[in-house]
């Protein structure tokens, strides 16, 4: 007995339906990847208008504006700072500081970067809108 079915398969691949499907995976991944949060800590800097690039490597600390201090983005005790830094005297030291921080402040760290022993600090600033 010879059984014939009248439904036939197919046998092209619908090329429109995937290219629409790689389309809204395409958006949903551009739309997503606008929402990822970079990890870090809030800083507002001070404008200039003179930038110079830094090269070299460097150890930075970052100064909040409610006045807490973070080395290499882990929070320190402003005291424990000139010990912390007592292995990077060859390097240059890049001071990130609110512009909502004191001079006072400012200057307290800086301070205690030269207490450290390393002569060559750097205060980072973001370019001013002309």
């Amino acid at each position: 007995m010879d059984l014939k079915s009248r439904f036939t398969r197919k046998k092209n691949f619908p090329v429109i339906s995937m290219a629409d499907i790689v389309l809204l995976l395409l958006i949903f991944f551009l739309l997503t990847s606008s929402y990822l949060i970079q990890p870090g800590i809030k800083v507002q800097l001070p404008r200039a208008i003179t930038k110079e690039a830094l090269s070299e490597e460097k150890v930075s600390i970052i100064i909040t504006k409610s006045g807490a201090v973070y080395l290499e983005d882990k929070p320190v005790d402003i005291l424990r700072l000139p010990y912390l830094l007592r292995d990077v005297k060859d390097r240059t030291i890049l001071i990130k500081a609110d512009r909502g921080v004191t001079i006072d402040m400012a200057v307290r760290v800086m301070d205690m970067v030269r207490r450290s022993g390393a002569s060559k600090f750097v205060i980072a600033t973001t370019p001013e809108i002309q």
